[in-house]
């Protein structure tokens, strides 16, 4: 299932914070600022929602990680989950197989950001698009969430990722705002972690 929220500000951040595990109180507090604070623990607010809606996990979330960095849930290696966040949102992907989900706000547009970061046939569909940043933000966010996903990020060649990707299940939703990706393996595929 994916969650998605918008509401960063809607929240008392010391009392948040006091509310959340330890260990991802340290991490929201490595954030200088408070707007990046607001994120992080959205996010992990988030989580610990959709785990309780989905799996009826009432506890606080502690993090594990994989030899990739990965995050795992701690105690709950059959959960999968994802979290990202943008400037306008958080979203949490939770499911039974491995799943990857990125956020991007639809902001500006620069060709020469795009032509280090997409492959010649990208860069054609963002340059075909009638909303070019639409375009290129949905292509990154679906590259983001494929690394998310399986931890690899094709030897920082990301132009190339999703050359090879095609076994890999892509859902891109647009928001006015915003525009994030999930990304799964089928259901006969669970590719090895690293």
């Amino acid at each position: 299932m994916i969650y998605i929220d918008e509401n960063i500000d809607g929240f008392d951040l010391d009392e948040a914070l006091a509310a959340v595990s330890p260990q991802r109180r340290e991490y929201a507090l490595r954030y200088r600022q408070e707007r990046d604070q607001r994120l992080c623990i959205a996010a992990y607010r988030l989580l610990q929602r959709a785990l309780l809606l989905e799996y009826g996990i009432d506890e606080l979330p502690v993090f594990i990680h994989d030899n990739s960095g990965k995050p795992l849930l701690k105690g709950h290696p059959d959960i999968h989950f994802s979290l990202s966040h943008c400037h306008e949102a958080v979203a949490v992907a939770v499911s039974d197989r491995p799943i990857g989900i990125d956020i991007e706000t639809t902001g500006h547009y620069s060709p020469e950001v795009a032509r280090r970061v997409m492959s010649a046939g990208e860069m054609r569909q963002i340059e075909a698009s009638p909303r070019p940043k639409v375009a290129f933000t949905r292509l990154w966010t679906m590259k983001e969430s494929l690394f998310k996903l399986t931890g690899d990020d094709n030897g920082g060649d990301t132009a190339g990722m999703l050359a090879n990707a095609s076994q890999y299940r892509f859902t891109t939703t647009i928001h006015p705002r915003f525009i994030y990706t999930t990304c799964t393996t089928p259901l006969s595929t669970n590719p090895q972690r690293k």
